[in-house]
């Protein structure tokens, strides 16, 4: 097969789980084409003489256009990319504007096929915005095939729009080579001390992440025991949550690392994983957290509860119970017992319920019968 993605190039869920599935698609034998304004921050060095390969979407200033284009420069780049390779199939991550993109150039060239996966925001966030609402449910009514990575964004997704057509989920999977148990006790004491029980959050620090209910819920298991907090990513709500660290006293035990390059490290090292979002299509963060043994204690919210097993691989509580997952997550780290046994089920669930070895194949199997589309 000859498939093209289009994808973000940032660190988000949705750009690394389509640079991770484009390549091991290469691996597979197929060749695989990135379009986009930037390339995929995992992709760096993965490229060579047999794929896979990356175009850049150009961009185009003219005083008549007030605001560039993204979707325009795609399709243009996408039909350049289809005509000269004849690529089957456009793999489209997010409606808008790569599955709008897509659509465009398939139109331009008369040939092949949209596959379009739904992530979270494109439904969630821009699909609800009144200004993108038509054009989001255009490109997935006008999408060849459509996958979502959980069952509650594909009901989401009917619901909001207002659509009866078949979304399959495939859910995100995780590299458990790469996510693994780090037992290098000097690693971790670049990050804190061995009595020290080390909790981390990682995101891109958004409202719906809910920040400062992880500042909270370590002000508590810190009040308890001697703990640490990991702070990974940056956004706009980062300021709210160093000022709240800073008035609950914890910030000398906080650390913000910003965008750390090196997660699957601090993810190998660590005791607990805080995810205490108002919503999560499907907890991207929390699965690698997994895959290292690292019990979950997050909110009974969106795709959450398909990826952290309530009991088994961690605990769930209602979005904004700060006090349930504070009392959640030192249950957790009082009981060595418990902690090892959820520890061992995280990894057990990545490895069996999560791997590329299962969730790879749906994929290849959905482009193969998109593309035999009549």
């Amino acid at each position: 097969m000859k498939v093209a993605v289009l994808c973000h190039a940032s660190a988000g869920g949705s750009g690394v789980v389509a640079t991770e599935l484009g390549l091991k698609v290469a691996r597979a034998g197929h060749e695989v084409h990135f379009v986009g304004s930037a390339q995929p921050f995992r992709l760096s060095g993965q490229g060579g003489m047999h794929g896979p390969y990356f175009h850049q979407v150009s961009g185009f200033a003219y005083a008549l256009f007030e605001q560039p284009y993204p979707e325009l420069a795609a399709a243009n780049t996408l039909t350049e990319v289809m005509l000269e390779y004849g690529v089957e199939l456009a793999h489209a991550h997010y409606a808008i504007p790569h599955a709008t993109a897509a659509i465009h150039a398939r139109a331009i060239t008369g040939t092949g096929r949209v596959l379009t996966t739904l992530h979270g925001t494109d439904v969630t966030l821009v699909g609800a915005e009144p200004a993108f609402r038509h054009t989001t449910r255009h490109a997935i009514e006008r999408s060849d095939h459509v996958t979502a990575v959980s069952r509650f964004l594909a009901d989401q997704t009917r619901e909001v729009f207002g659509i009866d057509r078949e979304i399959e989920v495939i859910h995100n999977f995780v590299d458990s080579d790469r996510f693994r148990r780090i037992t290098d006790p000097e690693v971790r004491l670049r990050f804190a001390h061995p009595e020290e029980a080390l909790l981390v959050h990682v995101s891109n620090f958004r409202p719906v992440k809910r920040v400062e209910d992880v500042v909270q819920i370590f002000a508590r298991v810190a009040a308890e025991i001697p703990a640490r907090l990991l702070m990974i990513g940056d956004g706009p709500e980062r300021p709210r949550a160093f000022e709240l660290a800073q008035q609950l006293g914890v910030i000398g035990r906080t650390h913000f690392l910003g965008s750390f390059p090196d997660v699957e490290t601090v993810l190998g090292i660590s005791d607990l994983f805080l995810l205490p979002s108002s919503n999560e299509s499907f907890g991207l963060a929390a699965l690698e957290a997994m895959s290292c043994e690292v019990p979950v204690v997050a909110a009974r919210a969106g795709g959450i509860p398909e990826v952290v097993d309530d009991g088994v691989t961690g605990f769930l509580r209602e979005v904004g119970d700060v006090d349930g997952m504070a009392e959640a997550a030192l249950r957790v780290l009082r009981d060595r017992t418990l902690y090892l046994s959820m520890g061992a089920a995280a990894r057990n669930a990545a490895l069996t319920r999560f791997s590329p070895a299962l969730i790879v194949p749906q994929y290849l199997a959905a482009y193969e019968r998109t593309i035999r589309q009549d």
